[in-house]
């Protein structure tokens, strides 16, 4: 019996665009989030880059459980680690035969610990990956600068590649060069980064040691920087980079972050961050870490654009994640279930494509919709601009949209759009994008739609689309912020704009029968809100906020200085700061409250930015009513502001006063500086 063939089953795929992935980067973009694990003497020193010449005895967690590190990392939805072995100060968190600055000259575990082994068999109980990162600077070692050390750097990376496992990453850092240690010299030592380091000789090493894993630096071989720590990946993000012209970075580092649509190299973007400030554990940013809206931020920016997401944890002192931000980072894995949780591609009536290649059931638009990330719609060679039409068999509401390309024949996209039939069927556009690559996910309003049009505008050649799913996420549930400026006008804040806000000033808890909160209104003295967002849609309701708010700030003014940056002091706005500059201590802030008023109390609030200066350790605190003779009402210390700089508040028996004064008698860094985000009192 003869078989017919049709001649569209036939139908030859599209031509490669060059570059294109390897397997390795594939299966790279398909883990989409993993962890970076920053931990050494630096965290026990309470610094970012040690000198190299903390002893290595205080290396000392006395809790350490990298167990519990995987753990955390395997609920929060990531697939791989990548641990700081050695960082610039040169400590060594395995026992390297090569120097004595390491764990084995430390009294953890008796010095007879390997933090590297403990990691990488956590990592496989786990079911994670295991990546190490090793500095090429080295601020302790003697032999920096000089050509030995790079003989010493390969032993190093040899023995992580040949003593721990499969290593799915290789992590090189791109500062090199300045002032460290080094053995004692105690002195700057700088080097040519494109040179020194003969780094085609150390990328044949990690290929013949791990010949699976990927290197990343600035500009790759294998992975790039997104040019920034903020955790934001380009809106424009291509997977190719003109490599030879970037490598091993250079100054225009900022192309990093969009890639470039004419690489020679296929060199995706990690897009790295930490879940603090800072890459190592600091006690004073407990109360700064990531939360879960900025966490979701983070992950619509980097995955949701053709990105691989990098999280740091910075363990802490005792050897473990903190339970703050393992609370935070676990909830987000929970919400990103919940945003992509019910794709609504399962209600399709049909899809049409404008054009299929060849005609070919090989390559028609149902293969977006299929599951299987090795098929895909294609058209013809000739055709760069092309649409498909998704008609639903009832009217959706969605807010998110995800897209893929088939990455294994390059990535092609440059522009496209998304309409929506209404409900008077017209189309109405909602987004316009650029590229795509392994993953785009776009964050929409809630929409209602009959039908969803995705148009390519734009390709390098003819589009190869493996995937689209549609979801109408919950909406993310947060806490509003409320402030109040100088004038005592109130503003409350949303991060989220879809949210209905309200709120009481008797006291009462807030309901959707309080006050809707529409736009900024003024409060005159003393005031406590209560504030509430509600989701319309579900009546999901975030916790109620108490805003507590004494008599207003109009009339008063900082005096005793003439830099207009004084007002920061009294705006209302927490990141904003003044730092007072002066040629000894103490430091006076004085305020005209321009009225007598009954004070018995105040409160301060240190600089919230991260390299702030001048927060206020000892203190004094004076009341007047004339502006020229002065009373003491208070001295003391704001205890563990170091570690915890949020607001300090402080009560003492009544006192009329139109004039305080708040007199910085020593700051937490010993110098010459008073620091102010905000200042407040409290009336009897």
């Amino acid at each position: 019996m003869a078989i017919l063939v049709s001649a569209c089953d036939n139908v030859q795929p599209p031509a490669p665009v060059q570059p294109v992935p390897t397997e390795a980067q594939i299966q790279w973009n398909e883990m989409e989030r993993n962890a970076f694990i920053h931990f050494g003497l630096n965290t026990f020193n309470d610094m970012e880059w040690g000198y190299g010449d903390s002893p290595a005895a205080t290396f000392d967690p006395k809790e350490l459980d990298a167990e519990q590190w995987c753990k955390v990392i395997k609920e929060a939805g990531m697939k791989g680690v990548v641990l700081t072995c050695k960082h610039h100060d040169g400590f060594c968190l395995w026992p390297f035969e090569g120097t004595e600055y390491s764990v084995k000259n430390s009294p953890w575990r008796d010095g007879k610990g390997d933090l590297v082994r403990e990691v990488s068999d956590a990592c496989k109980k786990y079911g994670l990956k295991f990546g190490v990162y090793l500095s090429p600077w080295d601020r302790n070692s003697a032999l920096y600068r000089s050509p030995e050390y790079i003989t010493y750097f390969r032993e190093q990376l040899t023995d992580l590649l040949t003593n721990y496992g499969e290593v799915f990453e290789v992590w090189f850092d791109g500062a090199n060069g300045g002032t460290g240690y080094y053995g004692g010299a105690d002195e700057k030592r700088s080097v040519d980064r494109k040179t020194y380091y003969d780094w085609p000789t150390t990328i044949e090493l990690v290929r013949k040691l791990q010949p699976n894993a990927l290197i990343f630096s600035d500009a790759g071989p294998d992975i790039r920087w997104c040019g920034n720590e903020s955790g934001v990946g380009g809106r424009t993000n291509w997977s190719t980079l003109r490599r030879d012209e970037a490598w091993p970075g250079w100054p225009r580092y900022k192309e990093l972050n969009p890639g470039h649509e004419d690489g020679d190299y296929w060199v995706p973007a990690e897009i790295n961050t930490s879940v603090r400030p800072g890459w190592f554990y600091h006690k004073s940013e407990d109360h700064k870490v990531k939360d879960l809206p900025r966490l979701m931020d983070y992950f619509y920016e980097s995955v949701g654009r053709n990105g691989t997401a990098l999280l740091n944890f910075p363990v802490d002192e005792r050897g473990l994640i903190h339970e703050i931000d393992a609370k935070n980072v676990i909830e987000w894995q929970k919400t990103i279930e919940a945003d992509l949780a019910n794709n609504l591609m399962s209600g399709i009536s049909k899809i049409n494509a404008s054009n299929v290649r060849g005609n070919s059931s090989k390559f028609n638009a149902d293969k977006v919709n299929d599951g299987d990330k090795n098929t895909y719609w294609a058209t013809d060679d000739d055709v760069v601009s092309a649409s498909l039409e998704i008609e639903f068999k009832q009217a959706i509401t969605f807010n998110r949209f995800l897209v893929q390309e088939y990455i294994t024949l390059g990535q092609r996209v440059k522009a496209f759009t998304l309409e929506v039939k209404t409900e008077d069927d017209k189309w109405k556009q909602i987004a316009e994008e650029t590229t795509i690559g392994y993953k785009r996910i776009l964050r929409l309003p809630a929409t209602k739609a009959k039908a969803i049009r995705f148009t390519v505008k734009d390709a390098k050649a003819c589009p190869t689309i493996s995937n689209i799913e549609v979801y109408n996420a919950p909406q993310l549930i947060t806490s509003p912020m409320v402030r109040r400026d100088k004038k005592g006008v109130v503003s409350i804040y949303s991060k989220n704009k879809e949210l209905d806000i309200y709120y009481t000033t008797d006291g009462s808890e807030p309901t959707t029968q309080s006050i809707k909160y529409a736009n900024p209104f003024a409060v005159k003295g003393k005031v406590s809100l209560k504030v509430i967002a509600i989701d319309p849609a579900s009546d999901r309701k975030s916790s109620v906020v108490t805003a507590d708010f004494d008599v207003d700030r109009s009339k008063w003014k900082v005096t005793k200085t003439k830099d207009k940056r004084s007002k920061a002091v009294l705006d209302g706005n927490p990141a904003s700061e003044w730092i007072q500059n002066g040629k000894k201590m103490p430091i006076d802030l004085v305020i005209d409250l321009g009225e007598t008023l009954s004070v018995k109390g105040f409160q301060y609030l240190p600089g919230q930015n991260r390299w702030t200066k001048g927060i206020i350790f000892k203190y004094e605190f004076y009341t007047s009513t004339n502006g020229i003779s002065w009373k003491k009402q208070q001295a003391g210390e704001f205890s563990n502001i170091q570690n915890h700089p949020v607001w300090q508040k402080k009560t003492f028996n009544p006192a009329k006063a139109r004039y305080v004064k708040l007199r910085a008698v020593s700051n937490i860094a010993n110098d010459v500086a008073a620091g102010y985000a905000e200042f407040d009192i409290i009336t009897d």
